[in-house]
C-alpha cells in the first residue's frame, strides 16, 4: 500500500510540476533593481543634440527693427512674425500650429551646411542649438549688420522611432536639447509586460555605419552609463519579445495561452488516472 502512495503522490508531483511550468510568470520586469534606497550613480555627462546632415533648422532672428531683422528670416517666417509678433516675445518658435512645420526652415546639406541670408554659407554640423544661434549672432553682430539681435533655433524634424513590445509604438518628435531613452520610453507608453527589459536594442546611425547599443533596464547603474542613455536624433528604440511572449506566437508552444499546452496537461492527467486504477486493482 506505502508503495502505491508514493507512486501515486509522484504523478501528482509531476502533474503540478508541468502546469506551474506553464503558468510561470516573466522574471526581471522591474526597472533598476540594483538601486538602493540612498545611492549616488554617476551618469554621462549631459549631452546635447547637434546639427547633422538632413536635420532641419527653423532660424528666426528678432531685432527692435524688425524690417532690418526681416532680411534675415525666411519668407514664411517673415509673414508670421509680423502676423503675430507675440510668437516671438520668447525664446521659441513651437508655437506654429503643426501643419506648417517644415515650412521656412532650413535644410543642413549632406556636407552639414546652411546658406543663410547675407552670411553665406555657414557650417552647423556637429552644433547644438545655442551653438549655432550664437555663432549667428556673433556674425551679424561682428559685420555690424544688426546691432541687438536676438536669435532663435529650432530643430523641426527631430525625434525617435521607439518599436517592439511597448504600449504605442511609433516615431516621436520632441523640442528639447535633451532627451533620454527613457523619455522615449514613457512618451511611448512604457514597456508592455511581456518586453525584454534586460535587451533593449538602440541603433544609431553614426556617419556612414549603424551601431547598436543594447540597454538593461533592470540594472540602473548601466543604463545611466550607457552611450544610449541620451538619445540623438533619429535614433531607433527596439524591445524585444521575452522568452514568455515568443513562446506564445509559437504554434506549438507549450504556453498557457495555446492549445496544445492544455492537450497536455488533459494527457498526463489520463495517463495518472490509468496508473492509479491500475494500482487499485492490484
Amino acid at each position: 500500500m506505502n508503495k502505491k502512495i508514493h507512486i501515486w503522490t509522484a504523478a501528482l508531483a509531476i502533474t503540478a510540476s508541468a502546469m506551474l511550468g506553464g503558468c510561470s510568470t516573466p522574471k526581471n520586469v522591474g526597472y533598476f533593481q540594483d538601486f538602493d534606497q540612498v545611492m549616488v550613480i554617476e551618469a554621462q555627462n549631459q549631452r546635447y543634440i547637434t546639427v547633422k546632415p538632413d536635420d532641419k533648422l527653423q532660424i528666426i532672428v528678432a531685432s527692435k527693427d524688425p524690417q532690418l531683422a526681416s532680411i534675415f528670416n525666411l519668407p514664411v517666417v517673415t509673414t508670421r512674425i509680423g502676423q503675430n509678433a507675440a510668437v516671438y516675445s520668447g525664446t521659441s518658435a513651437t508655437g506654429y500650429p503643426s501643419t506648417t512645420e517644415g515650412l521656412g526652415a532650413y535644410t543642413v546639406s549632406p556636407e552639414g551646411n546652411i546658406d543663410f541670408p547675407v552670411l553665406g554659407s555657414i557650417h552647423v554640423e556637429g552644433m547644438s542649438r545655442s551653438e549655432v544661434a550664437g555663432f549667428i549672432k556673433g556674425e551679424l553682430m561682428g559685420r555690424n549688420l544688426i546691432k541687438d539681435p536676438t536669435v532663435t533655433v529650432e530643430f523641426v524634424n527631430s525625434g525617435v522611432s521607439v518599436l517592439g513590445e511597448v504600449k504605442t509604438p511609433g516615431r516621436y518628435t520632441f523640442n528639447r536639447d535633451q532627451i533620454t531613452i527613457l523619455d522615449a520610453i514613457a512618451i511611448a507608453g512604457d514597456l508592455d509586460i511581456q518586453g525584454n527589459r534586460e535587451n533593449v536594442r538602440v541603433l544609431r546611425k553614426e556617419g556612414n555605419e549603424t551601431k547598436v547599443y543594447v540597454v538593461d533596464l533592470t540594472s540602473g547603474k548601466d543604463l545611466y552609463k550607457s552611450p544610449a542613455f541620451y538619445l540623438n536624433q533619429d535614433d531607433i528604440i527596439y524591445v524585444e519579445p521575452n522568452d514568455f511572449r515568443k513562446r506564445q506566437t509559437t504554434v506549438n508552444a507549450n504556453t498557457t495561452m495555446s492549445a496544445g499546452f492544455w492537450v497536455s496537461i488533459v494527457s498526463v492527467l489520463t495517463s495518472v488516472a490509468v496508473l492509479v486504477a491500475n494500482l487499485v486493482k492490484k
